[in-house]
């Protein structure tokens, strides 16, 4: 019998898989594909270095004001409805933006398209949860992390080659057909789950303001505090002041209230919380060396956009790898043991990566990558797994949203953080190295000034390889305080399965 009922169930699967898929994978490249155009995108509308960095920064202040409020708005509009509305707002913004003609109209079009894209995440992830059965989760979530953790390396590869082959209106444009075909696919195979029921209270739009105006600032500070100068920037401490004052007023409100628009009863499920707190690590690590080693390639070893899309994308193959060993063993180990191996295989890479110097070449970093892309699989697929193992169905959504707001602004507080200990630790190493040069050796003042700033900008970046190796080998313990037995979370998901 378990034959006839697995041919019947598995195409449904299948395409629904293929669905997530379709918009996942778009919204992440988009997200990734756009920052090695910007140059590009400024020198052609006749922008600023400021105003274009508004393309990237609109995009993602969108992005974070919509994911905490995933389970809500999937509550009030169904699951089918709300992805279904989150792709056709996703491709239409694609379209504007690829029709722009001035930089303050493409900002604004990447705002709308940013609060679509914000929402084609979290969902994806809580669709697949919520498909596959509990013995295939750690399967479901490596075939979701394909998308999650691969397309920001693929993304500047392809965008690299657009760049240097087409216009920059096709990096929009190319989302356009799989938009498409992920709406109708959708409306065809996405099922709208009877435990989703509407939301009671009506809509809090004092909490959504507080939530919104919050989120934004704490996002524009994260943003833009180096360029500005953190806090010497009156806006910018206007705008931590607000962030601060506006959180804490919603965090507050959201605890006092009966029906909340973002669930915080999920932080009791102990795995969720030590999970979430991974989650941001993880994240400062992920787009912390997303934003640093492109940055290195291209300044110190002197490589085209194009090629450094080719220099991640080993990461990038070996992350794919991973992710399908730790998918079809991860039911049979405990995925503590995994979470543990990808932390420190990842902080070794790392360490590898912080041993380097100005004559560093494509295979120099070629292994570093390698197996920093290797760590990423055993690392990423057991902790979702086991983070949202414990959450009952009807709060998965809401979770998932809140799981991929704490990552996001992980990878904020990353970038933050480790651009501005490049700016310092580059001016410290600046002064150690110029003043013991005392001869010029036969070299002009201007040839050893430019010797002494790459290696000063070597030096931090090699600071900055060992910080992240630090931070993940500092945070491991923290994954000894998840469980490791299966909870309730599966026993409701069986259930639920069962049910359909």
């Amino acid at each position: 019998m378990a034959n006839p009922f697995r041919r019947t169930e598995q195409p449904a699967v299948g395409l629904i898989t293929v669905t997530v898929m379709l918009g996942l994978i778009m919204a992440i490249i988009d997200s990734t594909i756009v920052n090695v155009a910007i140059d590009t995108i400024g020198g052609n509308l006749g922008a600023t270095v400021d105003e274009v960095a508004w393309v990237a920064t609109g995009y993602i202040l969108a992005n974070v004001i919509v994911m905490p409020l995933n389970g809500w708005l999937t509550a009030l509009l169904g699951r089918k409805r709300f992805y279904a509305i989150s792709l056709a707002i996703f491709t239409i913004a694609s379209l504007l933006c690829g029709l722009a003609h001035s930089i303050w109209m493409l900002v604004f079009y990447r705002v709308i398209q940013g609060l679509g894209g914000g929402a084609l995440q979290p969902t994806a992830q809580a669709i697949m949860f919520e498909t596959y059965p509990p013995a295939k989760r750690g399967a479901a979530m490596a075939i979701f992390g394909l998308g999650a953790m691969v397309g920001p390396a693929v993304g500047p590869t392809l965008g690299g080659y657009i760049i240097d082959n087409a216009s920059w209106p096709l990096i929009f444009f190319i989302n356009i057909p799989i938009g498409i075909v992920a709406f109708l696919m959708t409306l065809a195979f996405i099922p709208n789950p009877k435990f989703i029921e509407k939301p009671k209270g009506g809509i809090d739009w004092t909490g959504l303001t507080l939530l919104s105006a919050g989120l934004a600032s704490l996002q524009y500070v994260l943003e833009r505090g180096e360029r500005d100068d953190w806090f010497s920037s009156s806006t910018i401490v206007l705008l931590s002041v607000v962030a601060v004052a506006t959180l804490v007023a919603f965090l507050v409100k959201t605890l006092r209230d009966r029906h909340p628009i973002v669930d915080l009863s999920v932080f009791r499920f102990r795995s969720f919380s030590i999970g979430s707190i991974l989650g941001v690590i993880m994240g400062f690590g992920l787009f912390g060396t997303s934003l640093i080693l492109p940055l290195f390639f291209q300044t110190i070893l002197n490589f085209t956009a194009f090629d450094t899309g080719l220099a991640l994308l080993p990461g990038a193959l070996s992350t794919a790898a991973s992710m399908m060993i730790v998918g079809r063993i991860l039911n049979r180990i405990d995925g503590r043991v995994s979470i543990v191996f990808g932390m420190l295989i990842f902080a070794l890479s790392c360490w590898m990566l912080g041993g380097l110097d100005v004559s560093a070449g494509y295979w120099d970093v070629f292994w570093p990558r390698l197996i920093q892309g290797f760590a990423l699989g055993f690392l990423f697929v057991p902790l979702t797994t086991i983070s949202l193992g414990d959450v009952p169905i009807h709060k998965l959504a809401g979770a998932t949203g809140v799981y991929t707001l704490l990552r996001q602004l992980g990878g904020s507080f990353g970038i933050a953080i480790l651009t501005t200990l490049l700016t310092h630790e580059t001016a410290i190493a600046w002064n150690v190295l110029a003043s013991g040069v005392t001869q010029t050796h036969g070299y002009s003042v201007g040839t050893l000034t430019a010797m002494v700033a790459q290696q000063s900008t070597m030096i931090a970046y090699d600071y900055l390889f060992r910080v992240c190796a630090i931070v993940f080998v500092v945070a491991t313990p923290l994954v000894f305080f998840i469980h490791a037995r299966r909870t309730s979370g599966a026993a409701v998901m069986a259930t639920a399965a069962a049910a359909e």
